[in-house]
């Protein structure tokens, strides 16, 4: 069941609540790992990414439980500190799994994901924040053994304010002996999360959502229970997809401040939009007018994980759209996917000039990565005819049930 059928045209109306963020409950398993005691996480998503993550955590000794959506990670007997390559290669987050088993067990060993073809690993900011908390790091026949037997606080600047090695740091420091202050850290409202997260188990950390983390180390975490933010890319999703058909959608359970590079992008170009404390209302009862430019930034700038997005929705805006993708080197290949529908868009380097078209048509796509792909589902959306959208499997990696929750208010999506 890899493959969605999309039968475009009909206009999107009703309401659709947003699942706990991916990104969050990812960060979180990880610190799981931390506790001496159960932790439970509410309202999780059981999406693909997630199942990985926690069989990750049963490789090490942990145990998980589900009760519906609730789920419980028991991490207080660990027997193992490897991260399996199999489940690596899968998900790229099990990297943040490193900081909290060198913090429990001192040791970890995983798999080295390798690098990139052009510009910094993403790994190498993990790498250089663990080295300055004194952890040693070998690099060996693909794999990273590392030694934090001596860890201590230190003061670390990040060259780039990358999540994920903000929230390796912060785990691999809370056990540390000493201070740690990590300057130009990622201000995510992920990190702020985690930050309330471990603090709830006992830890010491403030500052989360600025640029500047203080992390005082302690000798132990507790477990406890915690409930996710919203998903912030899911929410947005869920608005462009209103936009994309014309449709009338209240977006609920959502955190509007946290996607407000989004909103203050479409407040002039659809037929109205109403902000609450926790939904978002939109109408796009006309083809939406064209946003002359969107700069990808890290946060509070617009979302590079909303990219795809936005540019599916501007091939069919009234007008011409530049997009610069700054946080990626690569991450256009849902252009080429797009333009078999019809889309009149034109990539130079980081900067993408689309021109909008009145509509889109059906075409067989491929589905490259998660948010590519959901970009194309959108774009089926709103095509004339029936879209295909293969390797589906990507999209399901971030997206509990993307086409139940689109047929709910009036998609009409067949998965096959």
């Amino acid at each position: 069941m890899d493959r969605l059928l999309i039968n475009g045209g009909h206009r999107l109306e009703g309401e659709l609540a947003v699942h706990s963020a991916k990104n969050c409950v990812l960060a979180l398993l990880a610190a799981c790992v931390l506790a001496t005691r159960p932790v439970t996480l509410f309202n999780c998503p059981k999406i693909t990414d997630i199942i990985n993550m926690t069989k990750i955590i049963e490789a090490l000794g942990g145990k998980i439980f589900w009760e519906k959506d609730d789920l419980t990670v028991d991490c207080s007997v660990l027997t193992g500190n490897e991260i399996p390559s199999s489940y690596a290669k899968e998900i790229r987050s099990s990297l943040f799994l490193m900081g909290p088993i060198i913090g429990r067990l001192k040791h970890a060993k995983a798999v080295f994901p390798g690098g990139c073809d052009i510009g910094i690993r993403p790994i190498d900011l993990h790498l250089k924040g663990l080295r300055a908390l004194n952890i040693d790091i070998e690099e060996t026949g693909g794999f990273l053994y590392c030694n934090g037997e001596n860890a201590r606080g230190n003061d670390i600047h990040l060259d780039f304010p990358s999540v994920g090695a903000t929230e390796n740091i912060m785990m691999a420091a809370v056990l540390a002996k000493g201070k740690t202050t990590i300057t130009n850290a990622a201000k995510e409202p992920e990190i702020a999360a985690l930050q309330k997260f471990l603090n709830k188990m006992g830890a010491k950390i403030a500052g989360a959502g600025s640029s500047t983390i203080v992390i005082e180390g302690v000798k132990k975490l507790d477990g406890c229970e915690f409930e996710p933010i919203p998903d912030r890319i899911v929410a947005g999703t869920y608005i462009i997809a209103a936009a994309i058909t014309g449709g009338k959608l209240l977006v609920s359970n959502c955190v509007p401040d946290d996607i407000t590079a989004l909103l203050s992008k479409l407040e002039n170009c659809v037929s109205r939009l109403n902000v609450g404390e926790n939904s978002v209302y939109i109408e796009c009862l006309k083809r939406p007018d064209a946003i002359s430019l969107i700069e990808t930034s890290p946060y509070p700038g617009f979302p590079t994980d909303l990219q795809a997005q936005i540019l599916a929705l501007e091939t069919v805006s009234s007008g011409t759209s530049v997009i610069v993708e700054n946080i990626f080197e690569t991450r256009y290949k849902h252009v080429s996917e797009l333009t078999k529908m019809g889309a009149d868009i034109t990539v130079r380097d980081r900067l993408a000039l689309v021109r909008g078209v009145n509509r889109l048509k059906s075409a067989e796509v491929n589905a490259c990565d998660l948010r590519g792909g959901a970009a194309l589902v959108l774009a089926g959306l709103n095509a004339e005819g029936v879209t295909v959208v293969n390797n589906a499997k990507h999209i399901d990696r971030g997206y509990f049930m993307l086409d139940k929750a689109l047929n709910s208010v009036g998609a009409d999506i067949r998965r096959i």
